[in-house]
C-alpha cells in the first residue's frame, strides 16, 4: 500500500525526536528549534511567535503520538496504562486545538481552526483523524527497536512491519539472540 499524504505530516512531526542509531537531533528542544522547523516546512514566517511552552507542548504531543504508534507496532513496553495516558492526552489536546470541516465539491477534509503553533498541532491531529477515517491509522507506527522509535508507514500487504527498516530489524534480532544466548549460559551454569 502506498503511504497517503496525510501520513507524511504526522510522520514528519513524530520524527523530530533524537533517534538512537539514526543520529537525529532533537528538533523541538527549544522555541528556536521549533521555529526553525516551522520555517523549513513553510508553516510559519520570521515573525511567527514561538515560545518555550510551545516547544514543550510539541514534545508532549509527539510523546503521546509515539506511544500510540508503538501500540500500533505491538511494542511490549507500552503498558495499557501508558496507552490510556497517551490517549487521554490526545483527547485533551483535541479540545485545545479544534478542527473545522472544509467541504468542497471534490470532498471534505479537516483543517485547524487556529494558525501558527496551535495550527501545527491541529494539522497533526487533523491528519491523524483523516488516516483513521481512511482505515489506515493503525499502519502509522513507531519502530520497536528501543533506541530508534522512528515513525513509519507500514505498507506491507499483511500489516506486519514493526521496524522502520532492515537495519533496526537486524539490530533487534541480534539483541534477542544475545538475550537467548545469555539465558542459555545461565541455565548451563546451574545444571553443573
Amino acid at each position: 500500500m502506498t503511504q497517503p499524504p496525510t501520513a507524511d505530516m504526522v510522520l514528519d512531526f513524530v520524527n523530530t525526536h533524537p533517534a538512537g542509531p539514526h543520529q537525529l537531533p532533537e528538533r523541538f528542544g527549544s522555541a528556536n528549534d521549533l521555529h526553525a522547523w516551522l520555517l523549513e516546512r513553510a508553516m510559519g514566517s520570521e515573525t511567527t511567535h514561538v515560545t518555550e511552552a510551545d516547544a514543550a507542548g510539541a514534545r508532549e504531543l509527539r510523546r503521546a503520538l509515539i506511544t500510540v504508534l508503538l501500540a500500533h507496532s505491538a511494542d511490549k513496553e507500552i503498558t495499557p496504562e501508558a496507552l490510556a495516558e497517551a490517549e487521554e492526552y490526545l483527547r485533551h489536546a483535541a479540545t485545545r486545538y479544534p478542527l473545522i470541516t472544509v467541504v468542497t465539491a471534490s470532498g471534505a477534509s479537516l483543517a485547524p481552526a487556529q494558525s501558527d503553533v496551535p495550527g501545527l498541532f491541529g494539522t497533526v491531529l487533523a491528519n491523524a483523524t483523516e488516516l483513521a477515517q481512511a482505515g489506515v491509522w493503525d499502519r502509522v507506527r513507531a519502530c520497536r527497536h528501543q533506541p530508534c522509535r522512528l515513525g513509519f508507514f507500514d505498507g506491507t500487504r499483511n500489516r506486519s512491519a514493526v521496524f522502520c527498516g532492515p537495519r533496526c530489524a537486524s539490530r533487534e534480532s541480534m539483541r534477542a539472540y544475545r538475550r537467548r544466548q545469555k539465558a542459555l549460559g545461565r541455565q548451563g551454569c546451574h545444571s553443573v
